[in-house]
């Protein structure tokens, strides 16, 4: 509990970030939330018109008086004087331009898939199918400052990975880049620590939300903020309709849950139900439903720890579906089979059907990991074979999906393995975080 206190808390913004390593060290006061642009210091004002010597400058409006009584103005420094008073916004615009690049630096690299290796490309096009699992980390990305809470593959540039932290930063990685410029995007727009990051299923739009009660909308391809949506919560979890990238839907921490357009800017379904901060949210039958995640622990009603939503109506199904007075962090579905499963703080994942009346399965269950009052996800492979789950262990825990049997484990981090996502093709690649502010692809 001391790891989540220590990264969870504030500072006051007045206090610079002390520098560190990208390995959780202990110190004597909580660490500052970085802004999401650097504030200029008061050395630093922000941009202002470049001043010229005093002795040059003549406001028009009190040109009347000499700055130094009795100086001689000549003809030639007046007329120089009237060419600066009409010329200043092309100064304004370079200096601006210049002063934008250098405290939002949003394109990084390139995001294109031409430096990747021949390999990976040649298996990612031909999508062969295998039950090979990964046995080391091939890559380390590092940028993170704090604890990394999401990651996330973009199904269509199957390259690029997201991941978003309590540092206040949203990345995007050029995996199997090459070149040394791995980290082609950071967004840096939030200016409270990041809870959760999605990629949209058709093109470049990333969506993003934290601490500072938005959901942003990021054009990756141009390195632009799109749009944001404010609430009167803190947004823990955002999610895309899966047939439609135009609608998704945001859980906060008052437990609202809200589904928006993004064409109109608005709201178009508000679920309100007594409930806990909400952890997670997930369609099922093909996105007339959706799965809610809350939080129980400070409740003596286990009931609304899952529900089920009828996602029109604005109803719950069942609030009877998980009744053990567990909180469970991660809702995930099966790709294929009617199934969906539920990461609990008890140490283990519960198998449910999709199907009414959504009964769980008492018979089976995925356990040896460990949760342990933290924010561990779990996730499917592409062919549904596999169940991987992070541990608060610092490791990586591969079940198998009809049998529940512990497949693999490998020893990722030193702190927490937060968050866990398969390659959406490559059957061999998962890439993970960790509460230390690590990104790894194990292959």
């Amino acid at each position: 509990m001391e790891l989540i206190c220590n990264s969870y808390a504030n500072d006051s913004d007045d206090e610079p970030e002390p520098v560190t390593n990208h390995r959780l060290t202990t110190r004597t006061a909580p660490p500052s939330i970085p802004s999401k642009r650097p504030y200029p210091s008061p050395e630093e004002p922000q941009y202002k018109p470049s001043r010229r010597p005093y002795s040059s400058y003549s406001d028009p409006q009190t040109s009347s008086s000499a700055p130094v009584p009795g100086r001689y103005i000549s003809k030639r420094e007046r007329s120089l004087q009237a060419s600066n008073l009409t010329t200043p916004s092309q100064d304004q615009g370079s200096d601006l331009t210049q002063k934008l690049s250098s405290t939002s630096p949003t394109v990084l690299g390139s995001i294109s898939d031409s430096n990747v290796p021949r390999h990976v490309l040649s298996s990612v096009s031909n999508r062969s199918k295998g039950t090979e699992m990964p046995t080391r980390m091939s890559i380390s990305l590092t940028g993170h400052t704090k604890a990394v809470t999401a990651i996330d593959w973009s199904t269509r540039h199957v390259h690029l990975l997201a991941s978003a932290g309590l540092d206040g930063s949203v990345y995007v990685w050029n995996v199997w880049s090459n070149d040394n410029k791995k980290k082609v995007r950071a967004f840096l727009h939030h200016n409270a620590p990041v809870k959760d990051v999605k990629w949209s299923k058709q093109g470049l739009s990333l969506l993003s939300c934290g601490y500072d009660c938005t959901s942003r909308l990021f054009d990756v391809e141009r390195g632009v903020e799109i749009q944001s949506f404010k609430e009167d919560q803190v947004i823990g979890v955002v999610k895309f309709h899966p047939d439609n990238d135009n609608v998704f839907l945001s859980g906060g921490s008052k437990g609202s849950l809200r589904l928006w357009d993004i064409r109109t800017d608005k709201v178009v379904h508000e679920y309100i139900r007594d409930l806990g901060p909400i952890l997670d949210v997930e369609f099922v039958s093909g996105g007339k439903r959706f799965i809610s995640s809350s939080d129980v622990s400070g409740r003596n009603i286990s009931e609304n720890a899952v529900i089920v939503w009828d996602i029109s109506r604005e109803v719950p199904l069942s609030n009877q579906v998980y009744v053990e007075a567990y909180t469970c962090p991660c809702i995930k579905h099966h790709p294929q089979d009617p199934v969906f499963v539920a990461q609990s703080h008890g140490n283990y994942t519960a198998i449910f059907s999709t199907n009414p009346p959504f009964k769980l399965n008492k018979y089976k269950r995925y356990e040896g990991h460990w949760v342990s009052g933290f924010p561990i996800k779990c996730n499917f492979s592409p062919d549904g074979e596999t169940l991987v789950s992070g541990s608060s262990d610092g490791s990586i825990y591969m079940y198998g999906y009809k049998s529940t049997e512990l497949i693999k484990k490998l020893k990722a981090y030193e702190q927490p393995c937060v968050d866990v996502s398969y390659h959406p093709v490559l059957s061999n690649v998962v890439a993970s975080c960790s509460w230390d502010g690590q990104v790894s692809v194990f292959e």
